[in-house]
């Protein structure tokens, strides 16, 4: 951090995080407090407080961070992370219902932050802002495609969309501001019908984003979702920051001295992109039938498998032969960025989304649900770096056409694959030069200097 002048005061800043606990939610918010704790700031003492439940907190007391981070903790109120693929919709109402108290108590102890970054789940934490008189930063964890689709719901209902009567899955829905033509099956699932329980619950976040928080914060990269950005712009209500795609590209930086694990002398055996990395994230499953038949596909593809795998470790095992590898766990962008992976099998979820872009490898996709589907059809028709797996959601796939089509996928001579992975290389590229030529942190500056700026009165001179 760059010294302050010593003719000009220093100035105390406290941003007061708030994650919704939930592994793909917790990982994208800490790595912005990183960027932001990282922030050279002449004159200004950044410090920033995290709040996590217990259980979170055992799981992320022993990873890298800048000094300047600190946690407090809230007693468990709500199920654990292993309970909550037994019912989502319960997890998330106990949440929302559960979480605010204790949250709001932190409060009472702690100097008045000069505002809450809180991760858009959490539509309580701009109540407490209201409440407290401190200005709200709204983290939205996903796209900024699926926050619009979401934001601009009632455009689907003029059209007729979701009715009773319409349950045409091809067809294609062109009237959202700044996004292309997309299929009615590459919605999210929760506009399916028969997924509707969440979707009250997700509407109400984005009202609390769009008509309560003073910020908005996407992570993302501008120039990827270019045309989406710009349209909501031009009518949101409040200030839009994108911060990037939050990814752990900075961790190097605070944990320079842990030993190379094992996995990672393997993968530097295996020759140039011949890897296929597959994992379906940290939540979702496929079916056990579905299971069956991508272990068998996967086994008499051939291919090089470096597979991870949170259950069924040994059946995974046995059925990719001499050919891979199976780890219960891996640091995910370390692997992706490696010289011997060439693909990424995955669900499509959005962090692993933008670390699979980041590191430029081309996508096979097999979305299971949320805004997985939405994400897939992101990598396939607008980027064109990937290839879909599950082209019907609903249907089996057969162990014959995953090995088939893995085979062409990791086929590194054929044309459609050589333009594949340069086009992976060019998205890598555009991920590389908002990091490198500054655009992502002028961001974090930018809402760094509004936050002084509109709570200068706030602030504490040292």
């Amino acid at each position: 951090m760059e010294t302050a002048d010593v003719d000009q005061p220093l100035f105390s800043c406290h941003i007061l995080a708030i994650p919704y606990p939930g592994r793909g939610h917790i990982n994208p918010l800490m790595n912005l407090c990183k960027l932001i704790a990282a922030t050279s700031t002449p004159n200004y003492l950044l410090q920033l407080s995290v709040i996590v439940t217990e259980e979170w907190f055992s799981l992320l007391k022993s990873e890298p961070k800048p000094d300047n981070i600190q946690f407090r903790t809230i007693s468990n109120v709500i199920p654990s992370e292993k309970d909550k693929a037994k019912d989502l919709l319960g997890f998330m109402k106990a949440v929302i219902t559960k979480m605010e108290a204790p949250v709001d108590s932190i409060l009472d102890g702690v100097p008045k932050p000069n505002v809450i970054l809180a991760d858009s789940f959490l539509p309580w934490a701009v109540s407490i802002g209201e409440r407290r008189n401190i200005p709200v930063a709204s983290f939205w964890p996903m796209s900024a495609t699926i926050f619009s689709l979401f934001y601009h719901y009632q455009r689907f209902l003029a059209n007729g969309h979701f009715e009773a009567k319409f349950t045409a899955q091809g067809e294609v829905v062109n009237y959202i501001p700044g996004i292309k033509p997309i299929r009615v099956k590459d919605l999210p699932s929760s506009f399916n019908s028969k997924r509707r329980e969440m979707l009250p619950l997700l509407l109400q976040v984005v009202s609390q984003l769009a008509n309560k928080a003073q910020y908005a914060l996407f992570t993302t990269i501008g120039t990827l979702e270019s045309q989406v950005i710009e349209a909501l712009q031009a009518e949101f209500p409040v200030p839009i920051f994108t911060v990037g795609p939050t990814i752990p590209y900075l961790d190097t930086e605070f944990n320079t001295n842990q030993p190379s694990p094992n996995y990672m002398s393997w993968l530097d055996d295996q020759p140039k992109d011949s890897v296929l990395y597959i994992s379906q994230g940290s939540f979702m499953s496929v079916s056990k039938e579905q299971l069956d038949e991508i272990i068998a596909g996967v086994h008499s593809s051939s291919v090089r498998t470096f597979w991870v795998a949170r259950e069924n470790v040994s059946l995974l095992t046995n059925g990719i032969g001499k050919r891979g590898i199976v780890v219960p766990w891996c640091d995910q962008l370390k692997v992706l960025c490696h010289p011997s992976v060439g693909g990424f099998w995955s669900h499509c979820g959005w962090n692993s989304t933008k670390e699979g872009a980041f590191a430029g490898v081309p996508f096979l996709m097999f979305p299971i649900g949320a805004d997985q589907f939405t994400n897939s059809k992101q990598i396939v028709e607008d980027w064109k770096i990937g290839w879909r797996i599950n082209k019907e959601s609903e249907k089996l796939v057969k162990r014959d056409e995953i090995a088939q089509l893995l085979q062409s996928f990791m086929d590194l001579d054929s044309y459609e694959g050589k333009e594949m992975r340069r086009r992976a290389m060019e998205i890598r590229n555009t991920c590389l030069q908002a990091i490198d030529g500054g655009t992502i942190q002028g961001n974090i500056d930018k809402f760094i200097r509004d936050i002084f700026r509109d709570t200068r009165q706030q602030f504490t001179i040292l």
